[in-house]
């Protein structure tokens, strides 16, 4: 081994490839201080919330990932950088992931468990899913717990996506919605902005006509001018 093994995990060797196994022991975060010959790493059932951005950059050979009943909530666009030529295993199922942001399974080829997660059905999570090669024995146990579409909520996404149901054309169904309501917003605003100035120009208009009227007339004033000069 190039490193020792993490003081929390349990190191096997044969022929030169180590398995760590880390299950059970209340981890939180993902051990740093990995051997870098492991072809294996068993995580599963700890309390790790996130993966982050090249967590596994130093495990080139790594074949085998199992990160199953965690409470991860969130995986890192980089997350899996470095090992995506090398993993063929990974686990991810029994989580709390809601979705997953495109780039973090790029260029995987691993066949991947994400079952029993509690999925946010939506544009970006139907783009993952049709470039992943999923573990066919939990695909259908990879379910909508919640869906931008309600009625889809509780079934299974592969089933949804099957059934011709495209969930980017609702996504910008939704954003076009959006920018009328906002475009009428302002048009609203716009106008009624108008009729307010139009409104006090006339109320202006109206009270400096009514000065003007107030004022006497040039007849007037001559004629005071004439009764005057009488007077002298």
């Amino acid at each position: 081994m190039t490193r020792a093994c993490p003081k929390s995990c349990l190191c096997t060797e044969r022929s030169g490839l180590v398995v760590v196994q880390c299950a059970s022991r209340n981890l939180e975060d993902i051990p740093s201080d990995l051997p870098r010959d492991t072809v294996s790493l068993l995580l599963s059932s700890n309390h790790i919330t996130k993966i982050p951005s090249q967590a596994f950059k130093e495990l080139p050979r790594l074949q085998e990932l199992d990160l199953s009943r965690n409470a991860i909530e969130s995986v890192d666009a980089g997350a899996f950088q470095g090992i995506s030529e090398s993993l063929r295993v990974l686990d991810l199922s029994h989580n709390h992931l809601r979705g997953v942001p495109k780039e973090a399974f790029a260029r995987l080829h691993a066949k991947i468990s994400l079952a029993n997660n509690p999925w946010h059905c939506e544009c970006t999570l139907q783009e993952v899913l049709r470039e992943l090669q999923l573990d066919p024995e939990t695909i259908n146990e990879v379910s909508c717990h919640t869906s931008v579409q309600e009625e889809y909520s509780g079934k299974p996404v592969i089933q949804v996506l099957d059934s011709g149901i495209n969930f980017c054309n609702f996504h910008h169904k939704t954003t076009d919605v959006a920018m009328f309501v906002t475009m009428f917003g302002w048009f609203t605003m716009v106008i009624a902005y108008v009729i307010y100035y139009v409104r006090h120009n006339q109320e202006d208009a109206r009270r400096h006509l009514e000065y003007l009227k107030s004022l006497p007339s040039s007849s007037q004033i001559s004629k005071d001018f004439d009764t005057i000069s009488t007077v002298l």
